[in-house]
């Protein structure tokens, strides 16, 4: 009998000690996960290399702030609605984003984490990973949502940290159709399949942002420094860019198709921010990363952290890639980051058959900016990307004169050409001569031109409003901004760097 006992409490042990395994192995809610983690101090590495723990009462505090089921009981506000759910001030919601791509019961949702400010404010999105090999923006959109406390937000910050889902499982850059995603935006509803993902990401969650930061990092076995890309010939752009105190800004539209570039195209402020290399997680590259995004968020009024460092920032308006000249083993003897003048050598080339050897230089004065990492390389190799030291004042001034210009002769043009069509194609209905139907469209413009000054002078939200009646509603996605859509220039995005 006393064995009996002593089995029945034995086993109602083990029930219980699996019970408690089984409990804490099993999938918890987010505001659980939340618990978890504030319970459990991590340790990082700061800028100068000082290891710190995570502040407990901090992550205990965006817990409880951020969990609506301890709102008062007086209703929340809505923040603003975002893939159909209302965000509540104070709140911190995980949505789930997908394109529609996949068969059923194999899609693969995108997280998108949204913290709202118990006050109102500006809505800052943050998105990384729309190449799928790209890591370091990943764990700073990481890092900068789940560091926020609603009572100390004002406003709603966005952070998409995997954009690029299909690729990011397959730690491929690109989607399975091997497009670029960052070549499509802002999208076709009836396009290619990156088309119709673009789409949707760009009107579903992009549209809801009053200012854009797209993180990514170099590609293809090459390296950047930490730094943003921007249209500076935007004043919105540039006053952006601005705010992120000691970073180095690389100015450029944009190659058609990038995030950034459709989203200054739909009137909202955006840059790329460059950090570090794919395929990898480097602290300080994650780390200049976080400190620029909280020093924007502080410049926009929605937190009031005030950044520790002061704006010391260089600007590059021209930049060059040094190139081998021939193929063979690629040792770099610069640095990223590192001031150069012109005639310096930077790396060498050697033949592994013959031991022929030969030297990059320097052809400019200035900053590298990007390189590649020790490779086999074939002659044009890109090695070396230089941001070149210029006037800075002057070649903004031109910068500006020149999108002024552009912007102020863009319905002249559209004017112009409507013209000529119209005259040519009259001329065409009485004459087979083509030397007629083109004297016919010059003499058209030539009489146009003296209304030129007039489309010069009006202002743009007018030529709007009068290219389209008052019952017909904008495009999705065009710009009400007065800013004019941002163009191309020669050797803007060169192809051995694609966003």
């Amino acid at each position: 009998m006393r064995r009996i006992v002593i089995f029945c409490i034995a086993l109602s042990f083990q029930l219980l000690t699996q019970a408690a395994s089984a409990n804490e192995q099993s999938p918890k809610s987010l505001n659980e996960s939340h618990a978890l983690n504030a319970s459990t101090p991590s340790e990082t590495v700061n800028e100068e290399g000082t290891t710190f723990s995570s502040n407990r009462h901090r992550n205990a505090v965006l817990n409880s702030d951020f969990d609506k089921s301890t709102v008062a009981t007086d209703t929340p506000e809505v923040a603003f609605t975002l893939l159909g759910q209302d965000i509540l001030r104070g709140s911190f919601e995980r949505l789930y984003w997908t394109a529609g791509q996949a068969i059923a019961g194999l899609a693969m949702p995108t997280p998108i984490l949204v913290a709202a400010g118990n006050k109102p404010g500006p809505t800052l999105c943050l998105t990384a990973a729309v190449h799928g090999d790209e890591l370091n923006g990943v764990e700073a959109i990481r890092r900068v949502m789940f560091s926020l406390e609603s009572d100390k937000l004002n406003g709603v910050v966005i952070g998409v940290p995997i954009v690029n889902m299909h690729g990011f499982r397959r730690t491929s850059r690109y989607l399975p159709d091997r497009r670029d995603l960052n070549r499509y935006f802002p999208g076709d509803p009836k396009g290619s399949s990156a088309g119709r993902i673009a789409h949707s990401f760009f009107n579903e969650v992009i549209t809801h942002c009053d200012r854009l930061i797209d993180i990514h990092t170099g590609s293809f076995h090459r390296t950047n420094l930490t730094q943003l890309r921007g249209n500076l010939g935007k004043e919105s752009v540039m006053q952006f860019s601005k705010m992120f105190h000691d970073v180095t800004v690389l100015d450029g539209a944009g190659a058609p198709g990038t995030l950034r570039r459709a989203a200054v195209d739909a009137g909202i402020p955006a840059v790329t921010l460059e950090a570090g290399e794919p395929l990898r997680l480097q602290l300080k590259e994650v780390i200049q990363s976080v400190n620029g995004i909280k020093a924007v968020m502080y410049h926009m009024g929605m937190i009031g952290s005030k950044p520790s460092r002061a704006p010391n920032q260089n600007v590059f308006y021209k930049s060059t890639w040094l190139r081998a000249d021939q193929s063979g083993v690629f040792l770099t003897e610069a640095k990223l980051g590192q001031r150069v003048k012109k005639g310096d050598i930077l790396g060498t080339v050697t033949d592994p058959i013959t031991n022929r050897s030969s030297v990059i230089r320097s052809n400019v004065d200035g900053q590298i900016i990007g390189l590649a990492l020790n490779q086999m390389v074939m002659p044009g190799f890109a090695a070396y990307h230089v941001g070149i030291a210029t006037d800075q004042k002057k070649v903004a001034a031109d910068k500006m004169a020149d999108n002024v210009v552009a912007e102020a002769l863009e319905p002249v043009a559209e004017n112009m050409k409507e013209v000529a069509r119209e005259a040519a194609q009259t001329a065409a209905k009485t004459s087979d001569d083509p030397a007629t139907v083109a004297a016919a469209a010059r003499k058209a413009v030539k009489d146009a031109t003296q209304n030129a000054t007039q489309l010069v002078d009006k202002p743009k939200a007018e030529k709007l409003n009068n290219e389209r009646t008052d019952d017909t509603p904008p495009e999705q996605g065009s710009a009400e901004s007065p800013e004019s859509i941002s163009q191309p220039r020669p050797n803007d995005e060169l192809e051995e760097h694609p966003e």
